[in-house]
């Protein structure tokens, strides 16, 4: 049997320009290196250039998904239940939001790089957290799938 996939997957990863700056450390790293022999000069290239992508894909590799009647963005896992209406936010609306609206209590899976998102309420009573703000590309389908998963876990 065969499971259905999820109503939204979605994997934000770094744009490419930063891939290129990894590159380009790598080749500083190497220029440093450059005065002792050939080999250091490799190691450097090769060892600067794979901890500058480790940390590029580290930093700009985190999934958000609607799954099992859950939001999960990053390492959040939060039910739907506890949410409330999600509002989708344009590239303004959203840089407000992570600027000057933002408040300190909030959940926020922000990517600088991802100029829209989704902000979801908390309706849980117990939680603190006003709200969830989640960067995505596809704010519209992402309010979509959540608004089917809270419809699926109240029927």
């Amino acid at each position: 049997m065969v499971s259905a996939p999820p109503p939204y997957d979605e994997r934000l990863t770094a744009p490419r320009s930063w891939w290129l700056i990894a590159a380009g450390i790598g080749v500083a790293c190497a220029l440093v290196l450059f005065p002792f022999s050939p080999l250091p000069l490799l190691c450097g290239l090769v060892g600067g250039t794979a901890l500058a992508a480790v940390c590029v894909s580290a930093y700009g590799g985190v999934r958000v998904r609607v799954v099992a009647g859950s939001l999960v963005a990053g390492e959040a896992r939060i039910p739907v239940s506890a949410l409330g209406e999600a509002e989708p936010l344009d590239a303004e609306a959203a840089r407000a939001w992570r600027t000057y609206k933002a408040d300190t209590r909030a959940h926020m899976v922000l990517r600088g790089y991802v100029p829209t998102a989704v902000r979801i309420p908390v309706t849980d009573p117990d939680d603190p957290t006003p709200y969830v703000y989640v960067s995505t590309r596809h704010p519209e389908r992402l309010a979509a799938a959540l608004r089917a998963a809270r419809a699926a876990s109240t029927s």
